[in-house]
């Protein structure tokens, strides 16, 4: 799934790149954008005056990474764990990840069948804390669930908490789900998710920047969140401290342009106060799938309008419940006073009192008419939302 208009030596160069540059090095993407791949690469490889901008040490730096870049091996590694590299200009390449700028990813290592750019297309990223409580988890699953029910990709980090909940939400129900990895897609980080990650590969995909064999690092984690970003149509956070690295997602997908979302949680939680803050800002609250696809689906896609229970008197028509407020909510009541009460006519209010007593609402007592027991509940709670 590669374009023919990128050559294999392009590929291999790019290759060599990922391992000289880390992921987001800004000052990398401008040289790559005024040099070229091929002049970064022989610069790189101590051919020519060291790179505008760099300092000594970090020029000492670049050298002895591309000492023992070996992009031939990375390659071979990359197709023995069933993962391919794309670059741009390849088929498959989500132009999304172009809005980066000087940050874009150098390529993008891919384990999984489906097509990255098709699914980047209708994706939706579900981030949060990793420390979550069950209501985060709960949350997290629910939506991202109800996403991929609606034909939504889902994207997340793969990490505990929040990330885990969504990803194990979609596959739950045989959805799309895509986990963008701070290290080499061949590793499993955590440990402890190795099988989720081994099922995202198989049921969806699992991307990265950074080659085979290569570990996460706190900066990595942090810039891996900007892809996160970039590949969806919008954020949605589910928990978050104020120091999470899921509101890092939440603030560069504001800065792309893109939508962020949050879930709103407990006043008293620490783990809602960063989700809270968010939505004082610009992010909308949601709530669940429906509100997300509202947000950032096509022209048409709405959430359903929200409505209380519907209650037995709900269905009266109009006449009958005028009436039926017009009763005292105790005692009795005459036909006239009635009838003067909702506004009708003494023979239409006898009608419909007969109406509503067939209903059970109201009984007769002489010439008087009364509320039931039942309906004088019903009434009197009707009165206090009111």
């Amino acid at each position: 799934m590669t374009g023919e208009g990128v050559s294999d030596a392009e590929r291999l160069d790019r290759v060599f790149l990922a391992r000289v540059l880390e992921p987001g090095d800004e000052l990398g993407g401008r040289w790559l954008r005024e040099l070229g791949v091929q002049e970064l690469v022989r610069r790189c490889s101590g051919h020519g005056p060291p790179l505008p901008g760099a300092s000594e040490k970090r020029w000492a730096g670049l050298c002895a990474r591309a000492g023992r870049a070996d992009p031939e091996k990375d390659l071979a590694q990359a197709q023995a764990s069933g993962a391919r590299f794309l670059v741009p200009g390849d088929a498959e390449w989500p132009g999304q990840l172009d809005d980066l700028g000087d940050g874009r990813p150098v390529g993008l290592w891919v384990r999984g069948k489906a097509n990255v750019r098709m699914w980047a297309l209708r994706s939706v990223a579900v981030v949060g804390a990793r420390a979550c409580t069950e209501y985060g988890a709960h949350m997290a699953a629910t939506l991202a669930a109800g996403l991929a029910e609606r034909g939504w990709v889902v994207v997340s980090g793969g990490a505990y908490g929040v990330d885990g909940a969504a990803h194990r939400g979609v596959l739950g129900v045989g959805g799309a789900t895509v986990a963008v990895l701070a290290c080499g897609v061949d590793q499993s980080y955590p440990r402890g998710h190795a099988q989720l990650i081994g099922r995202i590969a198989e049921q969806g995909l699992v991307v990265g920047e950074l080659p085979p064999g290569d570990h996460p690092t706190p900066s990595r984690f942090i810039l891996r969140n900007r892809v996160i970003a970039a590949l969806t149509r919008g954020t949605v956070v589910v928990e978050a401290a104020y120091r999470s690295g899921a509101l890092v997602t939440a603030r560069a997908a504001q800065r792309l342009g893109r939508f962020t979302m949050g879930v709103p949680g407990p006043a008293t939680s620490a783990l809602s106060a960063g989700v809270h803050e968010l939505l004082r800002g610009d992010a909308e609250l949601v709530s669940d799938a429906a509100e997300v696809v509202e947000l950032v689906g096509d022209m048409g896609e709405l959430a359903p309008d929200r409505h209380g229970p519907v209650l037995p008197r709900d269905l009266l028509e109009p006449a009958a419940r005028q009436v039926l407020a017009a009763l005292p909510g105790r005692g009795t009541a005459a036909v006239d006073e009635i009838a003067r009460g909702a506004g009708t006519t003494e023979d239409d209010a006898v009608g419909r009192l007969y109406e509503l007593r067939s209903l059970g609402y109201v009984e007769r007592h002489g010439d008087s008419w009364k509320l039931t027991r039942q309906a004088m509940i019903s009434v009197s709670s009707d009165r206090r939302r009111s």
